[in-house]
């Protein structure tokens, strides 16, 4: 008989099963709530209306408690079908420390929720019979083991490194302290007679141009089906081959030749063509199906160039044998209760990647292996993913039972996401290898094991024989070799935290890395997504609900210094929170522009970070509410694949034509030095001719300022533009911003045209003022005198609350009169 599924997601109660709850709340130990499966406990006691949303105010310092606390989990089961010889409990994920009984009889213990688990319940399933779940708190096995195993060093205070729990529930520089509890991933009976698909492991290749996939299947059998011959069998692109499997194997390989198959690229390199992979399991002698296990895949190569030059050692990811420019972003849990996500909101964020530019996704070790939809949407959308192994910066023991776990996981995750053509590197870890050389860890482990046996032992051995179609990186940063700093830009991946830490974001112009892996800066969310979740009145940068959703180390202390460095000090928050999200885009912008114009030597920017988890001031794009910053759209411009930038080399300020388009760029750039009153002191027309995938540096003969506390450089081709000042802004003579304003409401969008009298610098519609659900779909825009933008508004309200002066009052430019 075919294997056959019964969910059990459905009937569950929570309750307490020890410590106290403040405000009465011990009750739960005798009267349960319903749960939510998938989910977890802070979701149910939410939706009980029993704890305050985590998210708003200062709330989640109420629900602390939650995470310190035991519960259970209970549901009746019916009776499996009749007819198996075999019932399997399963449950895809346990979030984290947990006993699960059936009718009081103890099935097994977890402690991973990076895992699945398996319980064989045959004959054991009545009906009504009693399921239950009890979960440990996380902070109760972590500190235990902390104290068995001794102190690790840790870059944050608490003990994540001791557990295999998703990081960040503990808290980090960006996100609240929820230490999550539950069934978070699906739950099931299997019902299976015969033999079962234990794990397929596709590995697709393609040599050739002609494509190969090898079913590595482990197999498991009841006792009647140990001796019996089985047939497995691939299908894909319209072809099939069989393999025996005879009897007693518990493994198998099974090989299919797909002739000529069209290549999966990144998005920008051509088509994401997928191809539904099928493997079936079969009785040999009486043909039954007993299981079926589907999964697209994708033909394409994936390689890492690491060859030493004479710059150093490259960094240089290649897909189909072509070297590709990454244009990344750095990927956190986009909740950090990860039970709530759901296959349209990863692809509604993974797809506002893609519109930005985005070809790369690099999963960050401190979260979660996502769930299989992130990564079919990654597929579709041409995004490659960077896959973190989950460790971040702490060390982390190598004593058992971690290490077995690690192992174990490690396994399981590298053969869960094999079948993915948008996976295209492994990595050990983020900033363990780098925190140990300079974050004094050495002399505080005093020779204890910290980690590194995992990244350049463990794993590569695990991904070398599990997946040796995808190359390893053992960690990020990480230079190769213990001969070389684990942070030398010149080898390999480097990240850049000096700046924002402690130095302004020009001094990203001072390196030319291989391949930065992380650099950013900070900046609040959306006004309205501010307004939704704190209650501060007034709202001010140091309100009480501000300072909660500041996470980082003086971060507003580091927001103010940035400011500074460029704009005069913002008198009201308004002014502050623009100017703010202006420096965010331009720090990027610095580092993006300066690194895509030395490809190939540098071979890729990852930008920290896409995504919140929360509404939260941090290095986001988009913010915990999904709406886009500033940032956001300036990504939308660096990314393109074409970027025209005023760059310098050799003391000489060149134009840089960036073109990481598959066809040549031929056009004419109109460069300019523009007096702040509009007039134009001198211009030229520089032709250029730029091949695909290439950089041209082209000398400049107007670039130099002659009054530059006055004076602006304007380079356009096309729709292209880019802006420098001769100063700093605070330094600039600036005229007041005067301009005209048009609006157009037809077609359910409001059209506003602004039209330049003066010199604007960065105007900005921030479209969320005139209603929570409006939004704008450009960002920042310099205008010359008589130049004029439109911007379409989606979703904004009718009436008063979007017109003339309620425009108005969104927009906001550097030299804002009285600004």
């Amino acid at each position: 008989m075919t294997k056959q599924i019964t969910s059990l997601d459905a009937g569950w109660t929570l309750r307490l099963a020890g410590v106290q709850a403040p405000g009465g709340l011990d009750r739960l130990l005798d009267e349960p709530v319903p749960a939510r499966v998938p989910g977890c406990v802070h979701a149910d006691l939410l939706a009980a209306g029993l704890i305050p949303d985590p998210y708003r105010d200062l709330n989640e310092l109420e629900v602390a408690w939650a995470g310190r606390a035991d519960w259970r989990y209970d549901t009746a089961l019916a009776r499996p079908p009749a007819g198996f010889e075999r019932t399997d409990l399963v449950f895809d994920g346990l979030d984290t420390v947990a006993r699960v009984l059936l009718d009081g009889r103890e099935l097994g213990r977890t402690r991973n929720m990076h895992r699945s688990y398996r319980f064989d319940v045959t004959g054991q399933v009545r009906e009504g019979s009693a399921l239950s779940v009890r979960f440990t708190s996380a902070y109760t096995e972590a500190e235990a083991l902390k104290e068995r195993l001794g102190e690790r060093p840790n870059e944050y205070p608490e003990p994540f490194n001791y557990i295999r729990k998703m990081a960040a529930s503990f808290g980090w520089d960006w996100g609240p302290t929820l230490v999550t509890a539950g069934i978070w991933r699906p739950v099931r009976l299997e019902s299976w007679s015969t033999a079962r698909l234990a794990t397929v492991r596709p590995l697709v290749t393609v040599a050739g141009g002609d494509g190969r996939i090898e079913a590595h299947v482990e197999l498991e059998r009841t006792p009647s089906g140990a001796e019996r011959e089985l047939t497995l069998t691939i299908e894909t692109a319209g072809r099939a081959a069989a393999h025996a499997v005879p009897a007693g194997a518990g493994s198998a390989v099974a090989v299919l030749e797909v002739p000529r198959p069209a290549l999966w690229w990144p998005r920008g390199h051509g088509d994401q063509p997928l191809y539904d992979c099928v493997v079936v399991l079969s009785d040999a002698g009486t043909g039954q199906v007993l299981d079926r296990w589907q999964r697209r895949v994708g033909f394409r190569t994936t390689e890492l160039d690491r060859s030493p030059d004479e710059h150093g050692t490259a960094f240089t990811l290649r897909v189909n044998g072509r070297p590709v420019f990454a244009r990344g972003v750095n990927w956190i849990p986009d909740d950090v209760l990860p039970a709530r996500l759901t296959p349209e909101r990863y692809r509604h964020r993974l797809r506002q990647a893609a519109e930005a530019g985005v070809d790369l996704v690099r999963v960050w070790g401190g979260g979660i292996y996502e769930d299989h939809a992130f990564y079919d949407a990654c597929d579709e959308l041409g995004l490659m993913v960077w896959q973190d192994f989950l460790f971040a910066c702490a060390a982390y023991p190598e004593e058992q039972p971690l290490r077995g776990e690690i192992e174990a996981e490690a396994r399981e995750n590298v053969t869960r996401l094999a079948p993915h053509a948008s996976l295209v590197l492994w990595c050990g870890n983020n900033e363990n290898l780098w925190g140990f050389r300079d974050w004094n860890w050495e002399p505080r482990l005093a020779g204890e094991s910290w980690g590194e046996g995992y990244y350049l032992g463990l794993l590569p051995r695990v991904v070398a024989e599990l997946d040796p179609t995808r190359p390893y990186q053992a960690g990020s940063p990480w230079s190769g070799s213990w001969d070389h700093h684990p942070n030398d830009p010149a080898h390999g991946p480097s990240h850049f935290w000096e700046v924002w830490n402690r130095r302004d974001y020009t001094d990203y112009l001072n390196d030319v890395p291989r391949f930065a892996a992380e650099f950013g800066w900070q900046a609040p969310p959306a006004y309205a997504t501010l307004r939704e979740w704190l209650g501060d009145d007034p709202l001010t940068p140091s309100s009480p609900g501000m300072l909660h959703h500041q996470k980082a180390e003086d971060g507003n202390g580091k927001l103010d210094r940035g400011l500074a460095r460029h704009f005069a000090v913002p008198g009201d928050f308004d002014r502050w929170h623009y100017l703010t999200q202006v420096n965010q885009a331009r720090a990027v912008a610095t580092g993006v522009a300066h690194w895509r114009s030395h490809w190939p030597v540098c071979a890729g920017t990852v930008v920290w970070q896409l995504n919140d988890c929360w509404p939260v001031t941090s290095w986001a794009a988009i913010d915990g509410a999904a709406r886009p910053k500033p940032l956001y759209h300036e990504l939308r411009r660096l990314y393109a694949d074409r970027l025209l930038t005023f760059q310098s080399r050799d003391g000489a300020r060149v134009l840089a034509v960036d073109n990481q388009s598959p066809a040549p760029w031929r056009d004419e750039a109109l460069v300019r030095r523009v007096h702040a009153d509009g007039t134009v002191l001198a211009e030229e027309r520089v032709p250029f001719d730029v091949p695909p995938r290439s950089v041209a540096l082209l000398p400049l003969t107007v670039a130099e300022f002659k009054e530059a506390g006055e004076e602006v450089l304007i380079a356009d081709a096309g729709e292209l533009r880019d802006v420098v000042l001769g100063r700093p802004d605070k330094e600039f003579a600036y005229p007041p911003a005067d301009f005209d304003l048009r609006l157009d409401a037809s077609g359910g969008t409001l059209k506003v045209v602004i039209t330049a009298r003066s010199l604007v610098r960065d105007l900005l519609l921030q479209a969320d003022r005139l209603g929570p659900a409006a939004a704008a779909d450009r960002g920042l825009v310099t205008l010359l005198p008589g130049e004029s933008v439109t911007i379409t508004v989606s979703g904004a309200p009718s009436g008063p609350g979007a017109g003339e002066e309620a425009v108005r009052a969104a927009l906001f430019c550097v030299n804002a009169a009285g600004g």
